[in-house]
This record gives C-alpha cells, sequence and structure tokens, in this order.
C-alpha cells in the first residue's frame, strides 16, 4: 500500500511505473538499514558535497531585525551552490545499486539539474535534464554549467515552460526507458516512495541544525523558516525538528500580488499532481493554474504530501513573500552580511526578518539559506533596472 501522510500522498501512476516505484522502495528501504550504504553516502557528503554545513550568526542582519537573533544554515556552500546536492547524491547512489545505465531530472531554477549533473559525472552515470524554456532563459548561467559537466538539457515548449512541465516531459521519459533508467525526482513530491525517500536524503540539513544549536547555544532554536516549492529543502529542516517545541514556518511564492502567486498551501486545494494527491493551485474543474514567481525554484502549482498534511494538523505555519520582498531580502543579505542569496531561500529571509521583529532580543531564528544567487544575478540586475526608471 503506497505510504500517505493522512490524507495525502499516494502513487496515483500508470501501471507501467509500478514495477519500478516498487523496485526503488525496495532498494532505498534495503539501504537506509545498510551499513555500508549509510557510510558511503556520508563519505561522498563529506568529500564531494563538504558537510557539514556550518550554522552562522547573521548579526548585520539581526540588527536590521531589531529582535531576535538570525541564524542561517549554510546550505548555499553545499557543492554546486543548493541543497539539491544531499538528495542527486543519495539517489545517484541508489540507482547504481540498482543497475540502471542511466539518469534523468527535472529542474526549474536549475539547482537540481546541476546536482543531477554533478552526481552522474562522479558516478560515470550519463545524464540527461528536462528545463522548462522560460527557466532556461532566466537561470542561464545553470544551464552552462549543466553542458559543462557533460549533461544534455532537452528545452520543455509545453505548457507555462515552467517546472510542472520539466516533470510531465521526465516521467514521459521514465515510463519509456524505465528498465534502464532511473530517475532522480529533486523535490519531496511525487508518487510514493519519492516524498518518503527524499525527505530522508535532506533531513540531514534539520539533524545538523539541531545538533548545531545544541552545540552553540545549548538549545533549541525558537524558530526554523525555510521556503517551499515543491518542498524539500523545508521538509529536511522540519522533519528532524517536528517532535520538538521548535516552532516551524514554511514560505511560499506570493508572486506579483495580490493573486495566488505559487502558494499552494495558502491559496490552493486538494487534487492529484505528477502522481501524488496534495494541496494543487487548479480551477473549478481540476485543471492546474498556471504560476508565477520571479524565482523560478519556486514556480510550482503543487507541494509535497507531507506538507499538506503538516498545513492541515498546524503543526507547521505556512505564509507567502510577494516578489518585491523577497527582492529586498536579497538586498538585505548582501549589504549587511555580504552573502548573494538565492531567490528561493531570500522569500524565506523576509519572512524571518519580519518574524524576528516580532520576538524578544534572549530568542533565536534560523533560516535554511538553501541555495546561493549566482543563478539569479541577471534577474535581480533586470528588475533593478526596472525600479529605477
Amino acid at each position: 500500500m503506497p505510504r500517505r501522510f493522512g490524507a495525502y500522498g499516494g502513487a496515483y501512476v500508470p501501471e507501467t511505473l509500478v514495477p519500478a516505484l516498487q523496485e526503488l522502495e525496495a532498494a532505498w528501504r534495503t539501504s537506509r538499514r545498510d551499513l555500508r550504504f549509510r557510510a558511503e553516502l556520508s563519505r561522498w557528503s563529506h568529500t564531494l558535497g563538504g558537510r557539514p554545513t556550518p550554522l552562522y550568526f547573521a548579526e548585520n542582519l539581526t540588527r536590521r531585525g531589531r529582535g531576535a537573533e538570525i541564524w542561517f544554515k549554510r546550505e548555499d556552500l553545499l557543492h554546486g551552490g543548493a541543497h539539491k546536492f544531499n538528495n542527486a547524491l543519495g539517489q545517484g547512489l541508489l540507482a547504481r545499486r540498482m543497475g540502471k545505465r542511466r539518469l534523468i531530472a527535472e529542474t526549474g531554477a536549475g539547482q537540481h539539474g546541476v546536482a543531477t549533473a554533478m552526481i552522474g559525472a562522479a558516478l560515470g552515470l550519463p545524464t540527461e535534464v528536462y528545463m522548462g524554456s522560460r527557466d532556461m532563459e532566466r537561470q542561464a548561467p545553470n544551464v552552462q554549467r549543466m553542458r559543462l559537466l557533460g549533461t544534455e538539457v532537452h528545452p520543455v515548449t509545453s505548457g507555462s515552460q515552467t517546472l510542472k512541465d520539466a516533470i510531465n516531459e521526465a516521467l514521459r521519459d521514465w515510463i519509456t526507458n524505465v528498465r534502464t533508467t532511473h530517475y532522480v525526482l529533486g523535490s519531496a513530491v511525487g508518487p510514493h516512495p519519492f516524498p518518503s525517500m527524499v525527505c530522508d536524503f535532506q533531513s540531514v540539513i534539520g539533524r545538523e541544525l539541531r545538533d548545531q544549536s545544541r552545540a552553540q547555544w545549548g538549545e533549541l532554536p525558537d524558530l526554523a523558516v525555510a521556503c517551499v516549492g515543491g518542498g524539500s529543502n523545508a521538509i529536511g529542516t522540519f522533519h528532524p525538528l517536528l517532535r520538538t517545541p521548535v516552532r516551524l514556518l514554511g514560505v511560499e511564492a506570493g508572486g506579483r500580488g495580490p493573486g495566488v502567486g505559487a502558494s499552494s498551501l495558502v491559496h490552493g486545494s486538494p487534487g492529484i499532481l505528477h502522481g501524488a494527491f496534495s494541496y494543487v493551485l487548479q480551477d473549478a474543474e481540476g485543471q492546474v493554474s498556471d504560476t508565477e514567481s520571479i524565482s523560478a525554484g519556486l514556480d510550482y502549482a503543487g507541494v509535497g504530501p507531507e506538507h499538506a498534511m503538516l498545513r492541515d494538523s498546524g503543526r507547521v505555519r505556512y505564509i507567502s513573500v510577494r516578489d518585491d520582498q523577497a527582492l529586498s531580502a536579497f538586498h538585505w543579505v548582501a549589504e549587511d552580511e555580504g552573502i548573494l542569496p538565492a531567490l528561493e531561500p531570500a522569500h524565506a529571509l523576509y519572512a524571518a526578518v519580519r518574524a524576528a521583529a516580532r520576538l524578544s532580543r534572549r530568542k533565536r531564528v534560523v533560516v535554511t539559506l538553501s541555495g546561493r544567487g549566482d543563478k539569479d544575478l541577471e534577474v535581480v540586475l533586470r528588475h533593478d533596472a526596472r525600479s529605477a526608471r
């Protein structure tokens, strides 16, 4: 029976994919109990990835907030510049264990594509990535990086030409080539076992955050904040903290506002997208709505099913942040801390500063800085130029 998170999750897929999903679940469950596999994962994470990533006190940004201390979990320092490495490595090692000879992936902002390209190169597995044409234009540096790493990048020109459509094309490829190919799904979405497996590989973020905060201050933070698109960096941050008193805040993309942007947990309703039942932005007839966000990585009409359960239970609070607010946070962090954040975590950074301002100076807020902003410079500069007119 496919795993569910309350009412959410499941595996709504063609029969062709059922054996592949069962094979993947069996390999993942066996591997996570295999000490040799876990040691290999740890070794690659350390020597290639650069784990553990540090916990950083944003002293100047804290002064801007005039409230609680603000700390960053520095996933932007991971190899490739984002948290995506964690999951790509885990799935790449699983693919090799299963004897798969080819990797495919989807990507929105390009960070997952780059991470998969890196792992494919390191493991000697040919890799192909599907990416919406619109995202290829606004994330051109990552397209170039993937190609330099030996990965073939397929433009997706259907639909809104963004992440949703890239996932559609990757799934079609997987259905056709399921015997030889592993699909490295990049977020905590899709049919079981992907949401649970991606959470497993990304939970290193929350485990390190938990252990580092106890070592740094002798206690856990008061609030943990992460951006939410499909939801992989957020579930990796939140999952190890669910049974603690830490308050959890997920931040979706509000677009230009007013409107829904890409905020499926704030404005969506339950429905099926990409093989799982979760919150989806859709019309009254159940047709998936177009989304809009300055951030390619958050520009997605659905969300992982575990986030849907956490929303309904109230364990995690979810809000949305607009494009202009995320751009403000980008500049705050650049000018205050000398760090260029990706536009995805810039949404979380804005929310973290606002939340810190409402807390006493004895409190601590940790925000997962899930990626660096090199890829977004052209987008930021173009919007700054428009604002200056």
